[in-house]
């Protein structure tokens, strides 16, 4: 019985206490309300505003606003980029595109506004005049909608608009690989209104210096490095006139490291390897062929695994030179091979043959003819033929003997590829370096 009394008078405390609590929430909400309107009784809501400047028979969004054209300006942030693909010739990017241009018939200062501009969205931006720019060469551009369309809509009492987009857009890439994997390569976009000439629109970059376009962050790609951007205005004529053209070029720089393993460090090992046959003697010959044969195998399926991943160029890329060099070098190796198997089986001891007649000797021989000529008083002149022949013998069977041979060769084939590779690497590094510096007017990114 207590315990029941007890209970019944904990939750008559409890309504009671929430009663008064919510009393007192609304009690604070409408003083808050009450001072809200007192110190904002003179101004014009948002709402209003945008009523009162987008009615119909006051603004007419299908009219240039300015009889005289408009000016707009165009500010590009580089979010990230996302690829770059060689084998169709394009770069993807997601990018926040910043228009901004004058337009008085949307001035709303004498409306007395709350805020000193009105933050708006998409739904707004449809009821206005745009100069309907876009990217003429781009593959495919679009507007983000995660989760919502990624437009922003930012209104001056001066009549001021700065409209912003958040786009993904891919672009063409003019690649040329005859430097690759030491190349640098551009991408670029081109942005214009597409309905209105430069009398009626025109299209200018925020700042002539460059900054109009930057990245937000460091851009890094597994292939590429992004280490300039060149803008450019131009004019182009069209059949209804002269168009305000934006370019953007971007400058990438190819990560060469992972070639450089891949590609150049094994064919420095197989090279070494194919000398290795120098030293294993002019007698191990099966052992010497499977060295250098399986050297040059391995050589050229690295070469096709590498230019697999590569369009089909008609031109001789960088990486072309340096394999098939590369090539030429174990193939030199095993024809210098050939050379001593034939010296090792001219030097060899031969089989013995059964004892001939002088007579016969003489008849089967240059020398028993020379005899032979002698013996009747005719003409002879063989024995000095006699004592050449035995002299080049002597040189080429006495004088460079298989040994010595391979000695030569074990100088000769590294001096050789160090002679190349000298030349290889000066003339493709100063090509690379003499490309980017050759850039006027490039904002430099490192």
């Amino acid at each position: 019985m207590y315990f029941s009394i007890f209970l019944q008078c904990f939750w008559i405390k409890l309504i009671v206490s929430s009663v008064i609590i919510d009393h007192d929430y609304n009690l604070s909400i409408e003083e808050e309300d009450d001072s809200f309107d007192h110190g904002k009784k003179n101004c014009t809501r948002d709402i209003e505003i945008i009523e009162t400047i987008t009615n119909t028979t006051y603004y007419n969004k299908l009219r240039i606003p300015k009889d005289t054209g408009m000016t707009v300006r165009v500010e590009i942030w580089i979010q990230a980029i996302s690829s770059i693909d060689e084998m169709t010739n394009d770069f993807e990017m997601d990018i926040y595109i910043t228009e901004t241009w004058h337009d008085p018939a949307l001035r709303f200062e004498h409306l007395n506004p709350c805020k000193g501009n009105l933050s708006l969205n998409h739904q707004v931006l449809d009821k206005l005049w745009t100069p309907n720019s876009c990217f003429i060469n781009s593959k495919v551009a679009q507007i983000h909608d995660s989760p919502f369309r990624s437009i922003f809509l930012m209104l001056h009492p001066n009549g001021t608009v700065m409209v912003n987009y958040r786009v993904r857009v891919k672009g063409p890439c003019e690649l040329d690989l005859a430097q690759f994997p030491m190349d640098t390569q551009t991408c670029g976009l081109i942005y214009e209104s597409f309905n209105y000439n430069n009398q009626e629109v025109k299209m200018k970059w925020t700042s002539d210096d460059g900054t109009a376009v930057r990245p937000l962050d460091k851009i890094v790609l597994p292939d590429f490095t992004l280490i300039g951007i060149h803008t450019q205005s131009k004019e182009e004529p069209y059949p209804a006139g002269m168009w305000d053209e934006l370019h953007l070029t971007l400058i990438f720089e190819r990560r060469y490291i992972w070639y450089f393993m891949q590609a150049y460090l094994p064919t420095y090992l197989t090279i070494f390897i194919s000398w290795v046959s120098f030293s294993l003697g002019p007698r191990a010959i099966p052992a010497r062929t499977m060295l250098g044969v399986n050297a040059l195998l391995a050589m050229i399926f690295q070469f096709g695994n590498i230019m697999r991943n590569l369009p089909r160029v008609s031109y001789i890329k960088a990486i072309d030179v340096w394999m098939l060099v590369s090539m030429t070098f174990i193939f030199c190796s095993l024809l210098e091979l050939a050379i001593i198997g034939y010296k090792v089986r001219e030097v060899g001891p031969k089989p013995k043959s059964p004892k001939r007649k002088e007579s016969e000797a003489y008849e089967a021989s240059p020398k028993g003819l020379c005899l032979y000529e002698k013996r009747f008083m005719l003409p002879a002149n063989c024995k000095a033929e006699l004592k050449k022949e035995s002299k080049w013998k002597k040189q080429t069977g006495t004088d460079w003997p298989p040994e010595r041979i391979d000695e030569l060769s074990s100088l000769m084939f590294p001096a050789c590829f160090l002679i190349f590779n000298i030349v290889y690497w000066t003339y493709y590094g100063r090509s690379s370096s003499q490309e980017k510096l050759s850039r006027n007017g490039t904002v430099l990114i490192m």
